[in-house]
């Protein structure tokens, strides 16, 4: 069976696209970034059971030399290591060229040199800015409303140029917004969330008129598998979206009359983004990865939030409900 690395695995996505590929049997490397603490992330929290089953590595994906070293022997790579915060990227955007576009071109290089099999390099439906004709599909024209989307854009078009120029078998997976259990509070769900659970009545929000398009996270790793299943899927850029939009105003309303329709919305000047960098909306055709693989959605989002409800609940002491998480 082929031996898989994520890079990323100690992240949100990451930590459940590694532990599904363990609880589906399949031997597993997972890169996590280097820390005097040990510190797994996400990874720390899964059942024992399965993370003895996991080869770590700790390493940094702007290091060229880790990043060839942790892919020697492995046969499919899922590239999930990203800078991903918006509000971070306004003022620190060096460190996402070198994270997000530095760090994709040494797994690409390193893929090229080690005869890789197969390379899975994840994109973002950022990508697209604000929508000029939905649902948005792969043919979509891209824009960088921040420094963040601009880098995954120079990101995903290195990884096209290695595909086409060398014949690297990658795919770029461009998942729209994810959510769920392990999401960090710089999101948007988990902030509405939290902020509800720990009982506030003022709950603190950005614009409310932009709409999204939302994945549940075990939806979002699914497609990520049957994406590196096909053979059809090398050389294309295929969203994971589930064709339905909701404005983030009617989400945080509906979590309130959930949790605690006593509360109330405040826009706060601080998580607004500059009004040209704003993604006003996103909405993805799922069209071309229902055509290449047999993905399908599996969750609504009522019984996703539901969900991830439950989980922020148990987990909530993890959380900084007080502060604004960029």
């Amino acid at each position: 069976m082929a031996k898989k690395l994520i890079t990323g695995a100690d992240g949100f996505i990451g930590s459940h696209l590694t532990e599904k590929l363990v609880q589906d049997g399949h031997d597993v490397k997972a890169f996590v970034y280097y820390n005097s603490f040990n510190s797994w992330g996400w990874l720390d929290t899964l059942p024992k059971e399965i993370l003895n089953q996991i080869e770590v590595f700790s390493g940094d994906i702007r290091d060229p030399n880790g990043v060839k070293e942790a892919m020697k022997g492995i046969d499919e790579v899922y590239h999930l290591a990203a800078l991903i915060a918006i509000p971070f990227s306004y003022h620190s955007p060096d460190s996402y060229v070198d994270t997000n576009i530095k760090g994709t071109l040494n797994v690409l290089q390193a893929a090229r040199d080690l005869d890789t099999n197969r390379l899975l390099i994840t994109s973002t439906s950022e990508v697209y800015g604000t929508a000029k004709y939905v649902p948005i599909d792969e043919n979509h024209p891209f824009q960088g409303q921040s420094p963040y989307s601009a880098t995954k854009i120079g990101a995903d078009r290195i990884a096209e140029s290695f595909y086409r120029s060398f014949n690297t078998p990658l795919s770029i997976v461009r998942p729209f917004n994810t959510y769920g259990p392990r999401q960090s509070a710089r999101a948007v769900i988990p902030t509405i969330i939290t902020q509800l659970l720990s009982g506030k009545e003022e709950i603190e929000l950005g614009s409310l008129t932009p709409t999204r398009d939302f994945n549940y996270v075990k939806d979002t790793v699914q497609g990520f598998i049957e994406i590196a299943k096909s053979e059809n899927t090398i050389g294309e850029e295929i969203n994971i979206a589930t064709q339905q939009e909701i404005s983030i105003g009617e989400l945080a309303n509906e979590l309130i009359s959930q949790i605690n329709p006593n509360a109330k919305i405040i826009t706060e000047e601080e998580r607004l983004r500059p009004e040209n960098s704003e993604v006003n909306r996103l909405l993805g055709s799922n069209e071309k990865i229902k055509q290449l693989t047999n993905w399908m959605p599996s969750y609504t989002l009522k019984d996703g939030l539901a969900e991830t409800i439950e989980w922020l609940r148990v987990n909530l002491d993890k959380y900084k409900t007080d502060i604004y998480n960029i």
